[in-house]
């Protein structure tokens, strides 16, 4: 039976770290599907009326592709099976609805990100997956602070 991992990616080292820890996963032996999921600022009616470049790239999921470039290229050039998915809104919460949306078995993401717009895994985020997924969480270190 092929699991699916949801792998949170928001473009920062410690995601990618993530990545990496599943992707070691699947080569240990696990028949795995990876769902890598990003999540971007969301876009506002008031905002859309006068778009901005910024508020543009949130609208056509520009931003949150950018996000995936790096996992993608890592997934591709592994033979690693992996789906994308971009999400709006706040981060823990939309992170848990795409792995019930996608029927993931498992989430793996990093300690903490970056801040702000481009922060979707900031330690608050990861605690928050951790206290209310219904699934198992794998909350990966930075590979610089593990020793």
């Amino acid at each position: 039976m092929t699991m699916k991992i949801l792998v949170a990616i928001d473009g920062s080292p410690v995601a990618l770290d993530a990545l990496r820890h599943a992707i070691a996963l699947v080569r240990a032996g696990l028949q795995a599907h990876l769902v890598l999921a990003t999540v971007q600022a969301p876009t506002y009616m008031f905002e859309a009326l006068a778009p901005s470049p910024i508020v543009l790239d949130r609208l056509t999921g520009a931003e949150g592709a950018r996000y995936l470039e790096e996992a993608e290229r890592i997934c591709r050039e592994q033979a690693i099976a992996y789906s994308r998915e971009i999400g709006s809104g706040e981060a823990a919460w939309t992170l848990l609805n795409i792995a019930t949306a996608q029927a993931c078995d498992a989430i793996v993401m990093g300690a903490r990100g970056l801040g702000a717009v481009r922060g979707i895994l900031l330690g608050s985020v990861s605690q928050e997956v951790l206290r209310s997924s219904h699934l198992p969480v794998t909350v990966v270190r930075a590979a610089a602070a593990v020793e």
